[in-house]
This record gives C-alpha cells, sequence and structure tokens, in this order.
C-alpha cells in the first residue's frame, strides 16, 4: 500500500507540474521580439527601394537581435545587426503612408558589413539602422518604442556554462 500510495504522490506532484507550467508566462524577450518581427514584416515598405532592392531580410531573433540585409540588383549586399538590449532611441520620418525608421544604439553598436561593393568588401560599425516602414500610425511607433524599451530592462542573461569533458 505504501509504493501505491508513493505512486499516486508522485504523479499528482507531477501532473501539478505541468498543470503550473502551462500557464506559466513565456520568455519576455520573446513576446517583445516577436511583436516587433510581426510589425516590422507587415509595415515593411519595399516600394521605397524597389528600383534599387532586389530582396531583403528583417529578422528580430529571439533572442535579442534585430538583422537587415540588403541585395541590391547590382550584386552589391548591405548587412546590418545589433542587439536589442543597445536600443536607445528611435526617430521615424514621414507621415502615416510612409516613412523611415531610425533606431539609433548607445553606441557604436550596429555592425554594418557590405559585400560586392565597388570599394570592396567593408566592416564597419555605426550608431543607427534605418528601416522603410508604411501604414505607421503614432499608436504602432508607441508600441515598437515601448517593446524595444522593455527588451532593455530584461536583465542581461549570464553565459551558459559549457561541460568540460575530460578524457
Amino acid at each position: 500500500m505504501k509504493k501505491f500510495t508513493l505512486c499516486l504522490k508522485m504523479s499528482f506532484i507531477s501532473a501539478l507540474c505541468v498543470f503550473f507550467y502551462a500557464f506559466s508566462n513565456p520568455d519576455p524577450l520573446e513576446q517583445y521580439a516577436g511583436f516587433l518581427q510581426k510589425t516590422f514584416t507587415d509595415h515593411y515598405d519595399s516600394a521605397q527601394e524597389s528600383n534599387q532592392i532586389k530582396r531583403y531580410e528583417l529578422n528580430v531573433t529571439n533572442n535579442g537581435f534585430c538583422r537587415y540585409k540588403r541585395y541590391f540588383n547590382n550584386g552589391k549586399t548591405e548587412y546590418f545587426a545589433f542587439k536589442l538590449s543597445k536600443f536607445k532611441d528611435m526617430d521615424y520620418y514621414g507621415n502615416t503612408a510612409s516613412g523611415k525608421l531610425y533606431l539609433h544604439t548607445k553606441g557604436d553598436d550596429v555592425i554594418v558589413q557590405t559585400y560586392k561593393d565597388r570599394g570592396g568588401d567593408v566592416d564597419s560599425m555605426a550608431t543607427q539602422i534605418i528601416i522603410p516602414l508604411k501604414n505607421m500610425e503614432a499608436e504602432d511607433l508607441n508600441q515598437i518604442r515601448d517593446n524595444l524599451e522593455q527588451i532593455v530592462k530584461i536583465p542581461a542573461q549570464p553565459a551558459k556554462e559549457v561541460a568540460k569533458v575530460e578524457e
């Protein structure tokens, strides 16, 4: 009977843990990054650069990076990336129909790489990234700012230690 009671207790505790885990909050960074990814995807304005840009990639990752890559018709490629926790401020120049979002960082935190350019491949750092957007209302811009500010407030996660295997 003791084994049955022990098994019953363990089953109940396991079920309780699964229940609480099901209703726990997901990682806040993933929530904010997901909102930013959806907003940037929905409002990206390729028409502002359609005569120069063949295609683009704009990603906000769950680990807190914003990556923007543009492929030009002449073969040149530009790549911009920054850690969202380095966000400082933003500006939007334009109107509700079309404009450019300037995301400023705390310092030279934006990685800029160009490939197949006439001047050669260049790696540099910048303080801002510019994203062309359309159909942006003031409320949308406020939500973008709020999400970016919430990401900055998230404490930095310590790097995971890698277990050393001794032979």
